[in-house]
């Protein structure tokens, strides 16, 4: 059996289940910090692409922590592949650096971009390219707007978008609404009232299409 379980919490914070029983969380949030329920779940792994408050609450998720390790390695079964960006427009000078990850299991792709904040040559960006998922952060102030987001999304083509890091009702952090990413790329998009969302290669191909949950697990509006 093939496929994968995504759930979403909210910001940055994505939950994988694979086929095996696998579970990897990447870049958690305590919930409260941000203006956003908490979201606890049991992982095996945590995947943090960098040390920002908003990213790293491993706590929240449990598991082995991997924390912004870059190259190819393993987390059971599945596969893992680290690059590190920059998590703004001045080479890092202002935040430092991001890792995004491309993690393959149960016969898909995922890429999660962490907090980039620029948008690199699009060979710097060759190892995502074709990805079934592409989660990216929208929102701009700490990382790319939804003009740059788009534009990352154009050059990989991904299958699905997922977008991360913009502003939901309650929220402190002051980040754009998901309006602004959707009237930019222009590309069709689903919105999706279960938390949990099950995908089974292969996923359709033609131009990508944004995923958006009504909802996070924990409840939170996605949508004002």
């Amino acid at each position: 059996m093939a496929g994968l379980s995504l759930e979403w919490c909210g910001h940055s914070y994505l939950v994988i289940r694979t086929p095996d029983g696998v579970t990897l969380a990447v870049d958690p949030h305590d919930g409260g910090s941000v203006g956003l329920p908490e979201c606890r779940v049991q992982a095996d792994y945590t995947l943090v692409t960098h040390r920002h408050f908003d990213h790293d609450a491993v706590e929240m998720s449990g598991g082995k922590a991997v924390i912004a390790r870059t190259g190819e390695f393993r987390l059971g079964p599945v596969r893992v592949m680290g690059l590190r960006y920059y998590h703004d427009r001045a080479q890092g000078r202002l935040r430092g650096t991001t890792v995004a990850y491309l993690i393959e299991a149960g016969g898909l792709r995922v890429a999660h971009l962490g907090d980039i904040g620029h948008v690199p040559p699009p060979e710097a960006l060759e190892p995502f390219r074709g990805v079934d998922v592409l989660a990216l952060p929208v929102g701009g102030t700490y990382t790319i707007d939804a003009v740059e987001a788009s534009r990352i999304a154009e050059t990989l083509a991904p299958k699905l978008v997922v977008p991360l890091h913009f502003w939901m009702p309650g929220m402190t952090l002051p980040l754009d609404p998901l309006s602004r990413f959707i009237n930019n790329a222009r590309l069709r998009h689903y919105r999706v009232d279960v938390a949990s969302i099950e995908l089974e290669p292969p996923l359709p191909g033609g131009r990508p299409a944004i995923l958006i949950p009504e909802k996070t697990p924990t409840g939170a509006r996605v949508l004002p």
